[in-house]
């Protein structure tokens, strides 16, 4: 398996990189945001793992980023893992479209769970209920859809008095 990981922190890359590595696997760490697409575009990786926090370009707005790409055509669907600071931030994961997020601190176990059901075309979530109502992701309109959704409405004038 081919992990693509984004982070700027050391421990991170020591706890992923120990956790799921294995004879066949390789990993391309990139501790710069901007270069993520560069880098799928050069090996698609079986998994990318984005923490939240990278530098100049954080998990959220690369994962954006290569969904956007990917809705373009210009990239292959490639599954995200999303490493979080705190549950307040769960909702940074769910809008942004990565199939799974871990919250930090992280132990192997979680990340090897995680790991097999994104890869094997599941989800892994962390501090969501298992029936929490499903969140539209952050997906760009196309101009139709845009056109569509505008409605007209008719001013209302309310007499005070």
């Amino acid at each position: 398996m081919h992990i693509l990981l984004a982070t700027d922190a050391d421990w991170i890359v020591d706890e992923v990189t120990n956790a799921l590595g294995g004879p066949d696997d390789t990993f391309t760490v990139c501790r710069d945001g901007r270069v993520v697409t560069d880098q799928i575009e050069a090996r698609t990786p079986d998994l990318a793992i984005f923490d939240l926090q990278v530098g100049s370009m954080g998990g959220m707005a690369i994962t954006m980023s290569l969904r956007l790409d990917e809705s373009a055509g210009a990239l292959p669907h490639v599954p995200v893992l999303m490493l979080v600071d705190r549950r307040a931030d769960l909702h940074l994961a769910r809008r942004c479209g990565a199939e799974g997020w871990l919250i930090k601190p992280l132990d192997a176990l979680r990340l090897k769970r995680a790991a097999k059901a994104i890869v094997g075309g599941g989800t892994y979530t962390e501090g969501v209920p298992s029936d929490a109502a499903p969140v539209e992701a952050m997906i760009p309109l196309t101009d139709q859809e845009s056109a569509d959704d505008v409605t007209s409405s008719e001013e209302e004038t309310v007499d005070a008095g």
